[in-house]
């Protein structure tokens, strides 16, 4: 069992996902940054589909009952463990039993994620453990005294010691051309791929909210509502972008100028507010 001592800003548990619900309005979530939770749990030997514990800018701090192996990847962080010395990003921990963790702020990045051997065992629904913070579905966000079961030993080697260090990159991220591009002007096209975008601190699981040049438009018609995709770059009535994360709802009434490359959205998820980030056609 794990107990909950500090949040932080945010401590959510994810998984891989519920899929194939959008026909029924239920958005897939999941973590937010993919490669880093794949990451996690592959250095604790789970099974990929294992539930972990995603946090916001660090400040996650918990208490383990028994002990257990752990691995903290993505955003990288310092895991302090009280009356010990601080222990490793992404690698594997062995964590005595009754130890308390805390994780500091990132240095880089937005998003760590706590993986443990077994993992969260939280009840799972509509076939998924993660918290979708848009719809309500699935567990809340996590809370200080809130338990949270570990489950079974998965068996089988922990199949490796270390891994590479959080990547950082200043490459443009890639863009592919959205169903409603040929609603924006040559010149909105252009300022996508040219000045910076900031990402502010409204942005949020559901998506990251992006400030530069207006994107205009050329077609002022009222959209009906259409269905949407994780990546997908959705321009409101002020020309701002927003790019959908994984909370996003299943379907949205702005046009979609563009789509995040999928090799590119864990650079969208971990970027904080005030990093300017720059993209490019595919």
């Amino acid at each position: 069992m794990i107990e909950i001592c500090d949040p932080g800003p945010l401590a959510t548990i994810q998984d891989r996902g519920r899929h194939g619900w959008a026909h029924l309005g239920v958005g897939h979530s999941g973590a937010a940054d993919r490669a880093a939770l794949a990451l996690a749990n592959r250095l604790v030997g789970n099974d990929p589909d294992a539930a972990a514990i995603e946090c916001t800018f660090g400040g996650l701090g918990l208490t383990v009952e028994v002990a257990c192996l752990i691995a903290v990847a993505g955003a990288p962080c310092v895991v302090h463990v009280v009356d010990g010395p601080p222990v490793g990003h992404q690698q594997p921990i062995a964590i005595p039993a009754g130890a308390t963790l805390k994780l500091s702020a990132p240095s880089v990045g937005l998003r760590t994620y706590l993986a443990v051997r077994g993992g969260i065992d939280v009840p799972a629904v509509m076939g998924s453990r993660s918290t979708d913070t848009l719809s309500g579905v699935g567990p809340p966000a996590l809370a200080a005294g809130d338990r949270l079961p570990i489950g079974a030993h998965p068996g089988g080697a922990v199949p490796t010691e270390f891994a590479p260090a959080f990547p950082e990159s200043n490459e443009r991220i890639r863009l592919w051309p959205g169903p409603r591009r040929d609603w924006f002007h040559d010149d909105a096209l252009r300022a996508l791929t040219t000045g910076p975008y900031i990402t502010q601190s409204s942005s949020n699981r559901v998506g990251v909210r992006l400030l530069g040049e207006p994107l205009r438009r050329t077609d002022s018609r009222d959209l009906p509502s259409e269905g949407l995709i994780e990546g997908a770059v959705q321009v409101h009535a002020d020309g701002q972008p927003l790019v959908f994360l994984a909370d996003h709802g299943t379907t949205g009434g702005y046009p979609v100028i563009a789509v995040v490359d999928p090799g590119d959205l864990p650079r969208i998820a971990q970027a904080r507010p005030g990093r300017a980030l720059t993209f490019r056609w595919r």
